[in-house]
């Protein structure tokens, strides 16, 4: 938590924040990244549906209750050379319990996924209201397909951006084998006529 808090989002972010302030509908993501980046450079929280949660965002491990609550409170005190919390844990606020993050693992049954699920509705909400949709997916891959899905199943451009896995199969689509920024760079250059 700390090292994602600490992190600043690279130049890429706010290129998508242009691109998506020039079109008539502006922009929502739909990102499987845990970490907050969008928001932290300035996308609208009520735009953006993180699909396996947030890091910044806690639940109760018991499951007392649904709730799922910001982690703002929580400052985690690290030994970085033991990587060891040298803070008290988290913890719920209704019964005391160890409180998690609220991002979906692998093999996990336990996780309170209610406030992506409402990102998700909002996301189609939005794309109710879109007459021309231009969808930018950047690096996401074949292990973990949560977002290459979407992509695929939504009418509209799809502009597949993977240094390893670009290839998009429908003939309206754009695969730009490079890395995201250097495609977003070179996206944003493009645009400017």
């Amino acid at each position: 938590m700390n090292l994602y808090r600490r992190t600043l989002p690279h130049d890429g972010f706010a290129i998508l924040k242009r691109i998506g302030e020039r079109l008539p509908q502006g922009a929502f993501v739909f990102t499987s990244n845990v970490d907050g980046q969008f928001q932290k450079a300035g996308f609208s929280g009520e735009h953006v549906a993180e699909v396996h949660g947030s890091i910044h965002h806690l639940q109760c491990v018991t499951g007392c209750r649904d709730d799922i609550w910001p982690a703002d409170d929580f400052e985690p005190v690290v030994d970085d050379e033991n990587c060891l919390l040298t803070s008290p844990f988290p913890v719920c606020p209704h019964c005391g319990a160890l409180a998690r993050p609220n991002i979906l693992m692998f093999g996990d049954w336990q996780w309170r996924a209610q406030r992506s699920a409402a990102q998700k509705v909002a996301l189609g909400s939005w794309l109710g209201k879109v007459e021309r949709l231009l969808v930018i997916e950047l690096g996401a891959g074949t292990s973990i397909p949560t977002v290459r899905r979407l992509g695929e199943s939504i009418n509209g451009t799809l502009i597949r951006i993977n240094p390893r896995e670009a290839d998009a199969h429908r003939a309206c689509d754009i695969s730009i084998r490079c890395g995201a920024l250097t495609a977003l760079k070179q996206i944003e250059q493009a645009w400017q006529f």
